[in-house]
This record gives C-alpha cells, sequence and structure tokens, in this order.
C-alpha cells in the first residue's frame, strides 16, 4: 500500500517536472530576441537585425527573389528584362509599385530622376555592356527615346512609345526591397528593426540595448579601388529612412575623361560635378533612395530648393570647394537627427 501510494507520487512529481520543462520551452520558444541576418543580394552585402520569436530568413530571401524576377535588368530572365526586350508588357505589382513611383519623382525632379536612363548608362560603360567615350551625336540618338514620360501604364501594361525604351529601377529597387523586407518584418510581429542593403536603411523601435538606431554616413573618398567607410557623423533614427548617392562611389576614367555613374536624363552627360554626396531622410527608403539619386543629378542649389519645398525630407549635401575642401550643408530636419 504505502509503496503504491510512493509510486503514484513519484510518477506524479515526474509527470509535473516534464509538464514545466515543457512550458519552459514553449514560452522561451515564443520570447522575442534580436536576430540577425546578413548576406550578399545583387553584388551588395545586407544587414538585417530584428526583434521576433523566430528566424524571418526565408521571407527575407523570398521578398529578395520577387523583385529580382520583376526588377533586375541584370537578370535575363526577369519581367523588366522581358519588358525592355519586347517579349511582353504585362506588368506585375512590383513594377507597377516601381514604375508609378518613378513618374512622381520624375515629376517632382523636373526629370533629373528618370528609369529609362539605361542605355546612356551602358553608353558610358556602367550598365551590363562596356562603353567608351560616347559622341555628342549617339548621346542625342540616345536621348530620343530617354524619358518615362515617353511611356504609360494602362491596365496591368506598359505602353512604350518606342520599343527602344529600356527600364532600370536600379536606383529605388533596393529601397523598395529594405521597404518591402520592413513591411513583412512588421506583419510578423517585429516592431524593432534595421534593415541594411548596400547602404540602403530604415529602421524602426530601438536596438537590443533599447536605444535609436544609429546610421553612420561616409565621408566621401576620391577612390573607386578600395572600400573606404571613414564615418563622418552618426544619425539617430527611431522610425525612417536613410539612403546615400555619390558621385565619389562608382567614377571610373572613360576615353582620358573622368566620368561618374550618375548620368543626367535631360543630357546625357556623365561629368563629375562639386556635389560629392547626397544623404536622404525620408519616411521610407524607397523615397530616401529616389531623392538621393534625384539630387546627384539636380546638384547643389536645387537640392537645397528641394528641401525647402519638401521640409518632410532630412537633407545633407557633401560638395568640395575650389580647393578641394569638404563643404557640408544640412537643413534642419537633417540635424535634428544628428548624433551630436
Amino acid at each position: 500500500m504505502n509503496k503504491s501510494i510512493f509510486t503514484s507520487r513519484r510518477y506524479i512529481a515526474i509527470l509535473v517536472a516534464l509538464l514545466i520543462g515543457v512550458v519552459a520551452m514553449v514560452v522561451g520558444n515564443k520570447r522575442k530576441h534580436y536576430i540577425t541576418d546578413a548576406g550578399v543580394v545583387w553584388t551588395t552585402e545586407y544587414h538585417i537585425t530584428y526583434e521576433a520569436r523566430h528566424s524571418l530568413s526565408d521571407s527575407i530571401i523570398a521578398i529578395f527573389n520577387a523583385i529580382d524576377m520583376s526588377a533586375s535588368p541584370y537578370n535575363e530572365k526577369s519581367l523588366v528584362s522581358r519588358i525592355n526586350n519586347n517579349a511582353t508588357s504585362v506588368v506585375d505589382s512590383l513594377f507597377a509599385k516601381l514604375y508609378n513611383a518613378s513618374l512622381y519623382f520624375n515629376k517632382e525632379s523636373g526629370g533629373a530622376f528618370d528609369p529609362t536612363v539605361m542605355p546612356l548608362v551602358n553608353a558610358w560603360g556602367f550598365g551590363y555592356k562596356s562603353g567608351s567615350l560616347p559622341t555628342q551625336a549617339t548621346l542625342d540618338s540616345l536621348l530620343s527615346f530617354t524619358g518615362i514620360n515617353k511611356t504609360r501604364l494602362e491596365g496591368d501594361s506598359v505602353i512604350k512609345s518606342d520599343n527602344r525604351i529600356k527600364f532600370d529601377f536600379s536606383s529605388i529597387a533596393k529601397g523598395l526591397a529594405c521597404d518591402e523586407v520592413a513591411a513583412m518584418l512588421r506583419r510578423n510581429g517585429a516592431e524593432n528593426y534595421v534593415v541594411e542593403i548596400g547602404g540602403e536603411v530604415v529602421v524602426s523601435g530601438k536596438n537590443a540595448r533599447g536605444l535609436p538606431w544609429h546610421v553612420s554616413v561616409d565621408l566621401p573618398a576620391d577612390n573607386d579601388s578600395t572600400v573606404d567607410h571613414s564615418s563622418t557623423l552618426l544619425i539617430e533614427l527611431n522610425r525612417g529612412a536613410v539612403a546615400t548617392s555619390g558621385s565619389y562611389r562608382k567614377n571610373k576614367t572613360v576615353g582620358g575623361r573622368k566620368v561618374s555613374h550618375i548620368i543626367n536624363p535631360l543630357t546625357g552627360q556623365a561629368d563629375v560635378s562639386s556635389l560629392l554626396s547626397v544623404t536622404i531622410i525620408a519616411a521610407d527608403c524607397m523615397t530616401a533612395d529616389a531623392w538621393a539619386t534625384a539630387c546627384m543629378v539636380m546638384g547643389l542649389d536645387k537640392t537645397m530648393q528641394l528641401a525647402q519645398k519638401h521640409p518632410e525630407l532630412g537633407v545633407m549635401t557633401i560638395s568640395a570647394d575650389d580647393d578641394g575642401n569638404y563643404v557640408v550643408w544640412a537643413n534642419a530636419t537633417f540635424t535634428n537627427h544628428v548624433v551630436m
């Protein structure tokens, strides 16, 4: 009798201990912690840190693959490649989002932002084709079918006035990718995260130490053969996006002339100007990405005018004076985020 009671109590105790262990495991699995994913996409590094209950790596990769298959001009099987080759005119939701955003930024920038600049980029040797120093006649010919205003979206089809028009959304695709990953993280309950792809960044909430996220802005380096991340300042954000565009990042000598990968879609020229970099703080990364690119084409004066017209944007420029010294300008919206 006593042995039976002892055995019964021991059995119950074991069951209780096992139950406590299982509950602890379940609670532990549901507890949020910071997870970091890193890798390479579109020949650039990405770093994503987020607070979640489990890894969302598969969902991140799925977003990258979807954008690649829709918008990468370097993927022969992508939708944009097939549209560029006139194999189809039917667009998907990602292409439509990039197209409609490009229409807005093109209008607001006076044509400085334009995703149909690809033939000019190739002519200067910065695209997927090697180029030499193009003649003015060549540029004029390419400019005749450059301009998103020569296209339109009708329903789910894009209509081109000239079959030679080609789209390249590279200047905002990384920004869109950051936004799409951020949206996925929020859908999965992640309120604290930083998404960085090739220098384009979107953040929300706080880091693992409970502090706002810090984003470093690089000092321009006149050296395209090495990667120089000499930080010039830190930006503090708990929500928003940051993007930087610079002529110093990709420039080279073509036909004895130093040129930039920033091509002016209005003139077809690729000259390196005194404006070395533009950093934009915006609500979303696609907006920051687009304006950073457009401002490099617009130049310093028009960029300062943009900051007045759109005070919701944080704008910082780094230019060079006649003696080669760095000259930094920023509006109040930007300086409010600078870590002193």
